[in-house]
């Protein structure tokens, strides 16, 4: 019997009995008063009147009315750039010891201040999420087995007074002490720079551990996977690591990636959808009975909605000056919205980029629908990645073909916009055909993308090309591994540059 086991699933059990129910509502309240509180005597706080916003009758209203939306550009060029010099005291109280790099799509280079205050809060959410484990109905052995965390390097870039890198890196270096023994790789090999050197160090090792659970975003855990099994001349996965029962993915959608990476298990795991961005741990499923994600109510995070309208939103997925914007409390239900957050590390109506839906607003449960800069509405189509991938899907069935990457863009040809993609493929069918598929599938599905296709809309082409096209520009235009995602939408010169790279590596 696994001893062990069985007493670590029944200390999750009791702490989440005695936990109980929270109340998503109340705790948002409580943790905008805290924000408040803690930062009124900063720059940032100073600046923007917080003793006097505490005072208000209405916290909430009297927070939105006086302080601005920020992007990160906003942010950084007012406020963040004094951190990176070393200033104290300026959006959160204190100075800096980590700064998570972001090679994200909404800036070219981010350098977001990750406090000591979020450290705590991505610990005790990382704590929630082992606790949440308990409504998996996972065997006693489970709690005994390792868990692999492909993350960024933990081998972080010293500075004069800070350290830099991934949100994963810096996550993964300040692990508690209790975790170590159940953290693979380990800090040896999570040490190292170079992705692919990591990846094969892990290979490498991989016939040593006992893994029960991965966490990564799936294109690189795909990668790694692939890696081991041509490493050890395996089968599938399960064939080294046979007790393998839980996958933790996050940071892009799953579902383009189930078929291709169900290909390395000899049976489906369960899949836990979580939420870690560099600004902090937004949120998990803690049902098995649904896909959306419970969002971190009080967790140092408070949270804001701006609907996914022309009135709210310009052509640059930028929130306007006069946007309609609501706390959790008063957004509704199945409606497109842009998150935005204030935090512990000093972020203030800050939009994240990525574009959510409240599912359930009880239970405080979101689904990520796509990014504000990939959300598509050059001529009215109004496509969001969500029904991008959807579409996909359509065609893998009709097909049966693998569709994991893809990259799209509204372009002129011959003085008239077409929507064209370049979409991975493990075969490689009539490129009409699928494109004629494709645009059926989003005309049935969105009833503006219907409408845009009759008028400024002229065409819809298709390129299909290898998976690892994708990943191979990204190593070289970007990096692989880590936090590292493909942007779905682009702008056309933008796009116009990865057709050019496509083409020379032809």
């Amino acid at each position: 019997m696994a001893v062990i086991g069985e007493l670590i699933k029944k200390v999750i059990d009791l702490t989440g009995f005695i936990t109980g129910d929270s109340d998503p509502l109340k705790e948002q309240r409580e943790i905008l008063l805290t924000l408040l509180e803690k930062a009124k005597l900063t720059a940032f706080g100073k600046a923007y009147h917080f003793k006097e916003i505490l005072e208000s009758e209405n916290i909430i209203a009297a927070f939105q009315q006086n302080v601005p939306v920020h992007d990160y550009d906003k942010m950084n060029a007012d406020w963040w750039h004094y951190l990176l010099e070393g200033h104290q005291n300026v959006t959160w109280p204190g100075g800096q010891k980590y700064f998570a790099l972001s090679s994200g799509t909404t800036s070219n280079s981010k350098h977001i201040p990750v406090t000591d205050d979020m450290l705590d809060a991505i610990r005790k959410s990382g704590t929630n999420e082992i606790m949440n484990l308990s409504a998996f109905n996972l065997p006693a052995e489970f709690f005994e087995k390792q868990i692999l965390m492909l993350g960024s390097s933990t081998n972080l870039i010293e500075k004069d007074d800070h350290l830099e890198g991934e949100i994963s890196g810096i996550s993964a270096s300040n692990i508690p002490g209790w975790f170590g023994g159940y953290y693979k790789p380990g800090r040896e090999i999570a040490d190292i720079k170079d992705w692919d050197e990591r990846v094969k160090a892990i290979a490498e090792q991989a016939a040593d551990w006992d893994i029960g659970c991965l966490s990564g975003i799936p294109a690189w855990i795909e990668l790694m996977l692939k890696e081991i099994i041509k490493k050890h001349k395996l089968k599938n996965i399960h064939e080294i690591w046979p007790n393998l029962q839980v996958y933790t993915t996050g940071g892009v959608a799953f579902d383009p990636y189930r078929k291709s990476l169900e290909k390395l298990f000899a049976h489906p795991l369960i899949y836990i959808d979580t939420y870690l961005a560099s600004e902090g741990f937004i949120a998990i499923q803690n049902r098995p009975e649904t896909s959306s994600m419970a969002l971190f109510t009080n967790s140092g995070i408070f949270f804001e909605f701006v609907p996914m309208e022309g009135d709210n939103i310009d052509e640059d997925g930028m929130v306007k000056p006069n946007a309609e914007i609501f706390s959790l409390e008063d957004a509704a239900e199945d409606v497109n919205y842009c998150l935005l957050i204030s935090t512990v590390s000093g972020a203030w109506r800050y939009m994240i980029g990525d574009t959510v839906m409240i599912t359930d607003k009880s239970r405080a449960e979101i689904k990520i629908t796509g990014r504000t800069k990939h959300y598509l509405n050059v001529v009215g189509e109004q496509l969001s990645v969500n029904q991008m991938n959807d579409a996909l899907r359509v065609l893998e069935k009709e097909y049966d073909v693998v569709m994991t990457e893809f990259i799209t863009a509204a372009i002129h040809k011959n003085e008239e916009f077409i929507l064209k993609w370049y979409i991975s493929s493990d075969k490689f069918p009539d490129l009409i055909k699928v494109s004629e598929s494709l645009d059926n599938a989003l005309q049935i599905s969105n009833k503006n993308y219907k409408v845009a296709r009759g008028k400024a809309l002229k065409g819809i082409e298709v390129v299909l090309i290898p998976e690892t096209v994708f990943h191979k520009w990204s190593e070289e235009t970007k990096k692989l591994g880590g936090q590292v995602k493909i942007p779905r939408v682009m702008k056309e010169e933008d796009f116009i540059e990865f057709e050019t790279y496509v083409s020379q590596k032809s």
